[in-house]
């Protein structure tokens, strides 16, 4: 009796491995049926490797980071850090969060019972429209110049300070790392309807739709309390590339320093039915020969 439990179970276990197994595949050729949802050429920029190194072991996983910001509202830092992900974005107000099913009752009123009724509000799975080398990473490159252009002028004006100088060079410094290193890809916009989402912003090449997680936030600005939202995060944060196209990396042990150099690789990323990506083609760029 005991071993036929035992092979019972055995048995059990191996279908239900099985099973899984069968379901993730079926997934994944459902995903990726017919034409993308979406089809985007990135490079190092958006597409970073791990901060260590890696081994390029044949039974090893390798994983790019995808790279995506926001535009914050007027005087947000958006070009600091070699890209950051996640932030209370400008657009993403009361109106926009009542849309996405948020309660935006009493958004100025400050009292701790409405800082309460929000803080227990849930964060909502929403649909994110990120933007490639768009308007919104023109703002923050224009942001990041009257920066640089504002901290000149300072350290002119106040010659003999080194805290100035500093200042002054920490922001040349960040203008560099817009324009050659932050990643160009921007959360713009979000809804729960896919269709809807993409008749407004058509191009495929150019937007990507992706699963996101938003939670409610009340901010003060203008001295006054507002609702906003903040998005935390994207369900493809972390994109696996393909055993075959691995050769392309093999030489690069680690990203670079921040500002440092070129992108070395481009990658066209595909995003299918389920608004999972996966890599299509990696090709090294001239900075990695």
């Amino acid at each position: 009796m005991k071993a036929w439990s035992r092979g019972r179970t055995l048995a059990a276990g191996v279908f239900l491995i099985v099973l899984t197994n069968a379901v993730a595949l079926g997934g994944a050729w459902w995903n990726r049926e017919g034409e993308p949802e979406s089809l985007l050429l990135l490079n190092e920029r958006e597409l970073m490797l791990p901060y260590r190194g890696y081994r390029m072991a044949e039974n090893s996983g390798l994983q790019l980071r995808l790279g995506w910001r926001v535009i914050e509202h007027e005087g947000g830092e958006v070009y600091s850090g070699y890209a950051a992900s996640g932030g209370v974005p400008e657009w993403l107000d009361a109106e926009r969060m009542a849309a996405l099913g948020f309660d935006s009752r009493d958004a100025g009123d400050a009292s701790d019972s409405v800082r309460r009724r929000y803080d227990r509000q849930q964060p909502r799975e929403v649909l994110l429209v990120l933007e490639l080398a768009g308007p919104a990473w023109q703002q923050a490159l224009g942001r990041a110049r009257e920066n640089a252009a504002r901290h000149e002028a300072a350290a002119a004006v106040n010659a003999d300070s080194k805290e100035f100088a500093n200042r002054a060079k920490g922001a040349r410094e960040a203008l560099q790392r817009e324009e050659k290193a932050n990643s160009r890809l921007f959360a713009i916009d979000a809804g729960r309807d896919l269709a809807a989402l993409r008749a407004r912003y058509p191009d495929r090449t150019r937007y990507m739709i992706v699963k996101g997680t938003v939670r409610a936030r009340l901010v003060n600005r203008d001295r006054k309390w507002r609702l906003s939202g903040y998005i935390g995060d994207v369900s493809v944060g972390q994109i696996n590339v393909p055993f075959a196209l691995r050769p392309v990396l093999e030489r690069l042990s680690a990203r670079p320093a921040v500002g440092e150099g070129e992108p070395r690789y481009e990658a066209r990323l595909a995003v299918g039915r389920r608004l999972e990506p996966w890599i299509t083609t990696l090709t090294a760029l001239p900075a990695a020969r």
